[in-house]
């Protein structure tokens, strides 16, 4: 053996493992657990609504402390998500387990791939795959599949002095290489690396109402000490007035809305589990109504991975069909036939031929060979076994549909040409409806495929997309933003893509505005999965592609997109409508703090009464509404147009309550429980209208959930027990005719306000 094939030399390898230059991988932690917790307790939002908690917790009011169990759920739903999030990316990794045989002291022997160092001699073979970025030192017929790498689906041949990198799959010959880059600074190990890194998906709704809670968390520092001060002025009781300023906060933080959006994205994930569609993220549910690109790997999304016979053309020749039939039997049968041979083992059997001689497939040749009855016959590449350029024009008309081609010759006294063979990627059957769906949404869908243009521009039409010329090459591509942004704008179909190439793909369309999925199922997806808004892996993906993507579809079903949409629209849809609602009593809450907290007025109701009016007015109804079907397309402005409907009706009824509570100081006959009482009432009906408004068009689902609200209403008035736990009284006739009627007036308002928010907004409802 000469010396240089013998491997390391032990002291060689104790060398390097002491340098570190072994193949371990450590990317690090994603996020440490210390740090999720930290995010999501603390935040002013917490501060604020937890330290109102715990105030009157310790004052002994912990009836008027119901609010806290909505924080306290809130922060379990966002650590716990974040935690499975954590562990998902942790678990994330490209490359098997399988150990791999390692020459060192001129001997073999298999280790474990973490033991790899650098300059290690290893051995590969069909069936391996490749722990570490090598370059080969001896081939024979070695052939690789880098699909999952760079989504090319045809085997590629490898020879002396090329490299091979890690995660790549040895699918023909064997090889003896030279390990040149070890763990983290491997090609696939970098992927990984960047893939890992924690990204929370995009959101509109998530970023939207974060924007209202630090809107609100800012200025509720002032309006504490100005209601505090207010109710220490109008009342000498110091913990009547701590207790009243809680209840103006507490009002005015739309606690029970993030909290009801999680429940809504969790039944939402609940739903698509059962159509084997898993949600690794609950705000993806949202992504789904807003996606308006759609970008598509070729392989494994649009088509199955696996090659099926399209047609054999018969050539003229010496030979007849039968002949060269049976012999096409047993190239396809052969133990060595290679993945495109085996296709044509349903179409033709096996008839035992005596076979004297078998030359097999060679990546470098691109043929095998058959001697039968003394007859050489030959199947590979056309280009390669024949120049008659008959032949090669019908090769390459077949070429330009997506086809790929081999040709069965004869030798003779010369190569004479028998059948051109066809075949096509199996196209996955739901494809061609799922796009013209995607399509008839107004969603764009880009193809993007490590294979050759012309192959993917094939079957991008045989799944319905219309397309011009034969796809664009990616290798001329230009590099900067303006200049891909313009590519993308005249191309659909691209082929030759490498990952980074697909991520600054997601990154053009993102600066245009766009929002844009990402669908795959290769290691070669999983930068352009983290990068996009929405990604989706197919469940038969690689670990890495399922481990960054926001959903995954399990049972590979393409077809699953439509319903998957539908559920987004219906999540979304009704979100709006609940953001109104809880955002309309956040308004009202914040005009009562200011000018109750000003004139020194005590305020009108208690933290618990609260709660009480918060159940049935928006609590139980949101969550029946977030089960509501619901198909309205999603457009941008959730944030305006949802603020357009509440702060009118919010300010309308904050000035309901100043009016009764005028009227009601004006009128000594009023006690502090009946005062309480009426304005609870007031709201209660405002409430129950909003709720009627929002709603619209009404169904009798609908008209059924208000109608439950109404009698859930009348009995938290009148019922012994309720009226005693929340501290109502009765009022008389002439008290229920005064708040009635400022009650009527405010619903008409809110009424005309509600109209003119729709004509300004047509989308909302």
């Amino acid at each position: 053996m000469r010396p240089e094939l013998k491997g390391l030399t032990s002291k060689e390898v104790e060398d390097r493992v002491r340098l570190g230059q072994t193949n371990s991988q450590d990317f690090g932690n994603s996020r440490s657990i210390l740090t999720i917790l930290r995010a999501n307790l603390l935040t002013l939002f917490n501060a604020v609504v937890g330290g109102a908690f715990f105030v009157l917790l310790l004052l002994g009011y912990w009836k008027d402390a119901l609010f806290g169990i909505a924080v306290i759920t809130n922060v379990l739903i966002g650590v716990i998500q974040e935690y499975r999030s954590k562990r998902i990316l942790d678990r994330l990794t490209i490359l098997s387990k399988s150990p791999i045989q390692a020459r060192r002291d001129g001997i073999t022997a298999s280790i474990p791939i973490e033991d790899i160092v650098l300059g290690d001699l290893i051995e590969i073979k069909t069936g391996d795959q490749i722990s570490a970025d090598v370059i080969v030192v001896e081939a024979d017929g070695l052939e690789l599949d880098e699909s999952p790498l760079t989504g090319e689906s045809e085997p590629v041949g490898k020879g002396k002095d090329q490299e091979l990198l890690s995660g790549s799959i040895v699918t023909g010959g064997n090889a003896l290489a030279s390990v040149i880059r070890v763990g983290s600074d491997t090609y696939s190990s970098r992927l990984v690396a960047e893939a890992r890194v924690f990204s929370q998906v995009s959101s509109e709704i998530r970023a939207a109402l974060n924007k209202v809670i630090v809107w609100i968390s800012w200025a509720l520092g002032p309006i504490i000490l100005l209601v505090l001060f207010g109710q220490l002025q109008a009342t000498s009781d110091w913990e009547s007035a701590v207790v009243s300023s809680v209840a103006s906060v507490i009002s005015m933080v739309p606690q029970g809305l993030v909290l009801i959006v999680s429940i809504a994205f969790a039944i939402a994930a609940t739903r698509l589990a059962n159509k084997n569609v898993l949600l690794q993220e609950l705000a993806a549910v949202e992504g789904l109504a807003r996606v308006d690109v759609v970008c598509i790997d070729k392989t494994g999304t649009l088509t199955s991975s696996s090659m099926v016979l399209d047609q054999v053309i018969e050539l003229p020749s010496s030979v007849n069909e039968s002949q060269w039939s049976q012999v096409l039997g047993e190239f396809a049968h052969l133990p060595t036939a290679n993945a495109t041979a085996r296709a044509l083992q349903s179409s033709y059997p096996s008839f035992g031929l005596d076979i004297s001689m078998e030359v097999e497939f060679n990546s470098t040749t691109k043929q095998s060979s058959l001697v039968v009855s003394g007859k050489r016959w030959i199947l590979g590449a056309p280009e390669v076994i024949t120049k008659q350029e008959s032949v090669l024009n019908q090769v390459s008309a077949l070429a330009s549909q997506g086809l790929r081609t081999l040709l069965l010759a004869v030798e003779g006294n010369e190569v004479e040409s028998v059948a051109i063979i066809s075949f096509k990627e199996e196209i996955r059957s739901e494809a061609h409806d799922t796009l013209e769906y995607l399509q008839a949404e107004g969603v764009r869908v880009v193809v993007l495929s490590g294979d050759h243009p012309q192959t993917v521009a094939g079957v991008a039409r045989a799944v319905g997309m219309h397309l011009e010329g034969q796809g664009f090459d990616a290798r001329e591509l230009p590099t900067d933003s303006a200049g891909l942004s313009k590519v993308l704008e005249a191309n659909s179909v691209f082929g030759r893509v490498t990952p980074e190439q697909k991520k600054l793909v997601m990154q053009a369309l993102q600066s245009q505005g766009r929002v844009v999925a990402m669908i795959g199922d290769g290691v070669n997806d999983a930068l352009a999965l983290k990068q996009s808004d929405l990604g989706i892996a197919m469940g038969s993906g690689s670990p890495a592609t399922r481990a960054v993507a926001n959903l995954v579809l399990l049972d590979n079903r393409f077809a699953s997109l439509p319903e998957i949409v539908s559920e987004g629209r219906r999540v979304i849809a009704n979100v709006e409508r609940l953001a109104s609602l809880f955002l309309t009593k956040t308004t009202w809450a914040i005009v009562l703090a200011v000018v109750f907290g000003l004139t020194f007025w005590e305020f009108p109701f208690l933290p618990r009464q609260l709660s009480a009016i918060d159940g049935f007015t928006i609590g139980i109804p949101a969550f029946l509404i977030a089960l509501l079907p619901n198909q309205k397309r999603y457009e941008k402005g959730f944030l305006e147009r949802s603020l357009r409907f509440c702060i009118p009706a919010g300010l309308i009824t904050g000035l309901a309550v100043i009016a009764l509570a005028i009227v009601i100081r004006s009128d000594q006959s009023w006690s502090q429980p009946q005062a309480q009482t009426a304005t609870a009432i007031l709201l209660s009906v405002t409430g129950i209208w909003v709720l009627l408004s929002l709603a619209s068009p009404l169904n009798r689902t609908k008209l059924a959930i208000v109608g439950f609200m109404v009698v859930l209403a009348i009995g938290m008035f009148t019922l012994p027990i309720t009226t005693e736990f929340f501290g109502f009284v009765y009022l008389n006739l002439g008290q229920l005719g005064l708040v009635f009627g400022i009650s009527a007036l405010a619903c008409l308002c809110i009424s005309v306000s509600a109209h003119f928010a729709r004509l300004q907004s047509p989308r909302t409802r």
